[in-house]
């Protein structure tokens, strides 16, 4: 009998630009790709760049944007696979769209990078909350833009205190786990 198929799995990333996003995002893949699991990277400055070019940075069209990666993540998940998304993803409304719209199909993992505003200042190499606090990026999160923490993340963690392989570790822990069959 062949074995049952694989559950898809979206691990979504959110916190502050400068929480680490990206770069547990990227090793993250890489552990996974490195088992030869495939694994779909949703990062939300590429997904901004390739499909939703249009988009504003308004309340709305940022919902939008969520709710693009979300309907992609779900049929990604529909097929068994994997999907990483590192987006800023600030509402809580939105990401509960997303999170619906994967769920439809498999499972919905939100990791919410808690790292201190101050630290993710210190981190930013491109000057944006430099350029944001000068007033040259309106409504920019974190400064004149709120954040909204996850009232249902499944982890919380503070990339100021937890060190990247533990970061990867402990959202491979909860990734990997398979849900207990129905029937």
């Amino acid at each position: 009998m062949p074995a049952a198929p694989r559950t898809g799995v979206t691990v979504f990333l959110t916190g502050l630009s400068g929480a680490g996003k990206s770069t547990i995002a990227d090793a993250l893949v890489a552990d996974l790709e490195a088992e030869g699991r495939p694994v779909t990277l949703l990062d939300g400055d590429v997904v901004r760049t390739h499909l939703s070019r249009e988009l504003s940075f308004s309340r709305a069209d940022r919902d939008l944007n969520i709710r693009r990666i979300g309907f992609v993540a779900g049929e990604v998940v529909k097929h068994g696979g994997t999907v990483v998304v590192a987006a800023i993803a600030p509402y809580e409304a939105a990401r509960e769209e997303a999170r619906a719209l994967v769920e439809r199909h498999g499972r919905f993992l939100l990791v919410h990078l808690s790292t201190p505003l101050e630290v993710c200042e210190g981190r930013d190499v491109k000057g944006l909350y430099a350029r944001a606090r000068a007033g040259e990026i309106p409504g920019f999160t974190g400064i004149d833009d709120p954040y909204e923490p996850p009232a249902r993340a499944e982890l919380v963690i503070d990339t100021s205190v937890t060190p990247l392989a533990e970061s990867v570790a402990r959202i491979r822990a909860v990734a990997d786990e398979q849900p207990a069959s129905v029937g």
